[in-house]
């Protein structure tokens, strides 16, 4: 029962920034919202105000800021009324369709402010070798304890957990350029990754134990590169999807995440009081809030991102796609984003069971 309690609040605030962010840039541009829902399926319970429908449906697995004219919604007799999506200037149209995803960036930040203003419960580590491992591929090529990781192959390091995130989603084999800092001076080796058979990863052989406590103007900065480490996971996690290196076990969705990570996460951290689970949850709304954003920028049809592409092109072209055809399209982007979810679904449930 907790882990469902804690499923619905974290896909609620992260749905609910979400759809917010629609709902206050179409009011700001003059456009009318229809229905601010969250959740999918039956509604559970609704009220109006403000010519808005606000609802609660059944299913905490999504919602949605419908405004009039999107997709012929609440169009009569063919006509657009004043305050209809399609009537909006093309850039009012661009922010609102953007503001969703926008968001949710947003709440990871602040979420990632509020985690780092409690070190006393957070790990944060600067990517600083405090200790050099005997026989690995940094000490054959000259790094010593203290040596601070500027770049691997000219992406920026800022997190000592970006060195494993990168060994993991990006390092293709071979050497690999190392930028670091010495005294205050800037060095750069390249140097090969040792596979360690136990992590079952090819690792730089440098290891850091000290845990950074940020105070005053730096929690900001700390927020940014947390904030940022999720974003740079996530893009790299779809990446190693599409060049498939994740099975389908790998994968999860609503069913898997509520399972496997929301409960999971729960069980482990609730021995360590109140505090680590607040933390934990946290960590999932940071995680979950950077994918949503980032899975709505995707130029498929019926996301945000299908829509920013039809706008994109209005701008291009001086004129709008007929919006019988764009809602063609996005319905067909719908039914494939159905069919997806089904699938999805399946797989939680195999996950859950099979193993």
């Amino acid at each position: 029962m907790m882990t469902l309690i804690l499923f619905i609040i974290i896909f609620g605030v992260v749905v609910i920034a979400h759809e917010f962010g629609h709902f206050l840039l179409a009011k700001a541009n003059g456009i009318h919202v229809v229905e601010f829902a969250v959740g999918m399926g039956p509604c559970l319970c609704s009220f109006q105000k403000g010519g808005t429908k606000y609802s609660l449906k059944l299913f905490p697995i999504g919602g949605a800021c419908m405004f009039e004219g999107e997709d012929g919604l609440a169009v009569k007799d063919g006509e657009a009324g004043e305050g209809s999506f399609l009537k909006a200037g093309v850039w009012s149209r661009i922010s609102t369709v953007l503001a969703g995803p926008v968001f949710n960036f947003i709440l990871a930040f602040i979420v990632a402010f509020i985690m780092v203003n409690m070190t006393e419960y957070v790990a944060i580590r600067d990517p600083i070798a405090t200790q050099v491992a005997e026989g690995g591929g940094a000490e054959a090529a000259g790094l010593q304890d203290g040596d601070r990781i500027i770049s691997i192959n000219g992406e920026k390091i800022c997190l000592y957990q970006e060195i494993s995130l990168y060994m993991q989603a990006s390092y293709q084999g071979g050497q690999v350029e190392i930028v670091y800092e010495r005294d205050g001076v800037k060095h750069t080796v390249s140097l090969t990754p040792q596979y360690d058979e136990a992590s079952g990863m090819y690792l730089l052989g440098v290891m850091n134990a000290d845990f950074v406590e940020p105070r005053g103007i730096e929690t900001f900065k700390y927020a940014w590169y947390q904030m940022r480490y999720s974003v740079k996971a996530t893009y790299k996690s779809l990446g190693m999807i599409f060049r498939g290196r994740v099975s389908r076990q790998d994968v999860a969705g609503p069913v898997g995440i509520a399972v496997n990570v929301v409960g999971k996460t729960y069980d482990a951290a609730k021995e360590y009081g109140w505090q680590s689970v607040m933390l934990s949850m946290m960590n999932i709304i940071l995680m979950l809030s950077v994918n949503l954003g980032i899975l709505n920028l995707l130029p498929i049809p019926a996301l945000d991102g299908g829509r920013l592409v039809f706008l994109l092109v209005e701008v291009i072209r001086g004129r709008p796609v007929p919006p019988e055809k764009e809602g063609m399209v996005h319905f067909v982007g719908l039914m494939f984003l159905m069919a997806l979810m089904v699938f999805v679904f399946f797989n939680d449930l195999s996950n859950i069971f099979m193993k």
